[in-house]
């Protein structure tokens, strides 16, 4: 009988002690009036003071659903949007009431949104219609979240066509480049070539002036000296030529003779 009551008490402690485990600490009046001051500051657009009292409440109770909620809100306000992420985060995971975590979801695609983080806002939006399928705030935001993304993507796609064709043209101003290079390598190729052609035109003309010059020395030393005789006479040739020349010196010693008796008288002898 006494280990039944023993047996029974210890099941009876294990389920009131897991029974307070599950259940969340009871908020205060305190705690709440601390989040009342912060909502005040909130209204106030005091949104440090703001902050500063939700963090109070939260240090009571860490598990104070809006004090959690209300201190995201109030990092959102001073441009703090990743530091206030993990407040939604938080409420969206542990709070029971979906219009609770449908606000959750909302505020954090906005901060998605704030951070361009389109695809991850579309998600949390998507989340929030789920728990609150009539908010046309957060149906307009995941529109707007869906034309971003489609804007985001065509203008990469428009960069990466833009990219490739920088490329094209890039490539082809090097085709053209190392075209006018060959070019220029080509022509300062042939100036070289008719450079040293005109050095061979130069040597040559000079070889054809030095040979000019050789048959022109070759021609006055012909002039200077006597020609040769055309044509070779024969013996027999000659001998006729001789007689002639004697007989032509023959006849002018006659007339000589002759003139010169006309001019002085010669004795003539007499034959008795």
């Amino acid at each position: 009988m006494e280990k039944v009551l023993i047996v029974f008490l210890l099941i009876n402690t294990t389920l009131i002690f897991a029974q307070k485990k599950d259940q969340k600490p009871k908020v205060e009046i305190d705690e709440k009036e601390i989040v009342r001051t912060g909502n005040d500051f909130y209204d106030q657009e005091n949104y440090v003071e703001a902050e500063a009292n939700y963090r109070k409440a939260l240090k009571k109770n860490p598990n104070y659903e809006k004090a959690n909620y209300n201190l995201g809100n109030a990092i959102y306000q001073q441009k703090k949007f990743k530091e206030a992420l993990p407040m939604y985060e938080l409420v969206s995971k542990t709070s029971e009431d979906k219009l609770s975590k449908a606000e959750a979801f909302h505020n954090m695609g906005n901060v998605m949104l704030k951070e361009k983080k389109y695809a991850q806002a579309i998600e949390a939006y998507k989340n929030a219609l789920r728990n609150s399928s009539k908010d046309d705030e957060t149906r307009y935001n995941l529109a707007l979240a869906q034309k971003l993304l489609k804007k985001e993507q065509n203008q990469k796609e428009d960069n990466k066509d833009n990219k490739d064709k920088d490329k094209k043209e890039n490539d082809k101003n090097e085709d053209k480049d190392k075209e006018n290079k060959d070019n220029k390598d080509k022509n300062d190729k042939d100036k070289d070539k008719d450079k040293d052609k005109k050095g061979d035109n130069k040597d040559e003309n000079k070889d054809q002036n030095k040979d000019k010059k050789d048959d022109k020395g070759d021609k006055d030393k012909d002039q200077k000296q006597p020609k040769p005789n055309p044509s070779q006479l024969s013996p027999q040739q000659v001998k006729q030529l001789l007689e002639a020349m004697n007989n032509e010196e023959n006849k002018t010693q006659k007339k000589v003779n002759a003139k010169k008796a006309k001019g002085k008288k010669v004795k003539q002898e007499k034959d008795w």
